[in-house]
């Protein structure tokens, strides 16, 4: 993308745009400012309806691990400098990994690697945790940030144990229930925008997967994992941030535990991170240079995020089906442009916008796909949402 960014530029059309160029098959968007403000956005692309029911990703992390974890914490099941060991004895006090705590995993800052493909290993779904349970770290705990996410399956393994209960009931008792997001778990029984073939235990099947997790890791952990396979719509990640971060009187989680969160936790090191969280200046940081320096969010790999300031208190959700144009298309710029113009709308943008323009025709980051959506305005061939 080229050209200067427009300020006031609506979010809407810049979503609109990416649908109509192929970026991204269908989206849907909402944002808005505060827990109890308007919540303004739009469903975008054929077939898509603001109900539609996306393939969360990693936004499994933040939306069920983290908060199930925290809230262990508040009740005082976990302690986030406890070793995990405590937790998961198989872990092992091999080369420094005794030295592991919560608080390491849940920032990035274990040692352990970014990814590690179990789904090629023979045998169970226990077998597979049991090989991401036995691998050696990468470097020396607490001396770098890399996103890792067999940290996050490890998290996920000991919210089960210490409740009892499978993630998924944990987190439907834990986070989903009390905020009222009953369209959003684990193994849905309905439809979900489709995404790339990628079957896990059959490389030969070419149809797209449509409610089956797109992670090939968390779909051969039995579809239920910490680091991928939650579902979801955008209303229900909507009320996750409104009513979970941003609301002064959450039902989950105490304002000093969500400030713990957003603090950073890998100061010295090689990246920004809370825990769970992308802090701005990561090397994730997908929210551009003019979010507020305050912010935090996360992305997942089929073309999801979410992003939100807890001092402004804008927020902003994203769900698409990006990766069914394959995996070099993940609509980077497109979260990028969309910050930018989301910050700008609220009077709350700061820092120089150039680079995050959005010209008509120019949003395409590779791969294929023509347009789904000859709609011409915002809300394209969907439903525009203004509550």
């Amino acid at each position: 993308m080229s050209g200067d960014f427009v300020v006031g530029a609506d979010p809407g059309e810049i979503v609109a745009e990416a649908v109509r160029a192929g970026v991204v098959p269908g989206a849907v968007l909402m944002y808005g400012r505060g827990s109890d403000g308007p919540v303004h956005g739009a469903a975008f692309g054929a077939g898509v309806s603001p109900d539609t029911r996306y393939d969360l990703a990693s936004l499994t992390k933040v939306t069920a691990t983290l908060p199930c974890v925290l809230r262990l914490v508040e009740a005082g099941e976990i302690g986030l400098d406890d070793p995990v060991l405590k937790y998961l004895p198989g872990f092992g006090k091999d080369r420094g990994k005794d030295r592991v705590t919560v608080r390491h995993l849940l920032a990035h800052a274990s040692g352990l690697p970014a990814i590690l493909e179990v789904w090629r290993l023979p045998g169970t779904a226990e077998e597979r945790f049991a090989a991401v349970l036995a691998e050696p770290l990468e470097a020396p705990v607490g001396t770098r940030v890399k996103y890792s996410d067999p940290g996050f399956i490890l998290l996920g393994r000991i919210v089960a144990d210490l409740t009892g209960k499978p993630l998924q009931e944990a987190f439907r008792e834990l986070v989903a229930d009390p905020l009222g997001m009953t369209a959003t778990g684990y193994l849905p029984s309905g439809p979900a925008a489709a995404t790339e073939a990628n079957w896990f235990d059959d490389p030969e099947r070419q149809d797209a997967k449509s409610g089956v997790v797109h992670d090939e890791n968390a779909e051969s952990l039995g579809g239920v994992a910490g680091q991928a396979g939650l579902f979801g719509t955008a209303s229900d990640l909507a009320a996750y941030l409104r009513g979970g971060w941003l609301a002064e009187d959450s039902p989950i989680l105490s304002g000093s535990m969500r400030a713990e969160a957003l603090r950073c936790q890998t100061e010295g090191l090689d990246g920004r991170r809370g825990l769970g969280w992308t802090l701005r200046g990561d090397s994730f940081d997908f929210m551009s240079d003019r979010w507020p320096p305050t912010g935090a969010g996360h992305s997942g790999f089929t073309g999801t995020s979410l992003a939100f300031d807890p001092v402004s208190g804008i927020w902003c959700v994203l769900l698409t089906n990006a990766v069914l144009y394959g995996r070099d298309n993940r609509a980077r710029q497109l979260r990028r442009s969309l910050h930018g113009a989301v910050a700008a709308a609220y009077g709350v943008a700061h820092g120089v916008a150039h680079e995050f323009a959005v010209p008509p025709g120019d949003v395409r980051e590779g791969g294929s796909g023509g347009s789904l959506n000859g709609g011409t305005d915002g809300a394209g061939a969907g439903s525009r949402i203004t509550t």
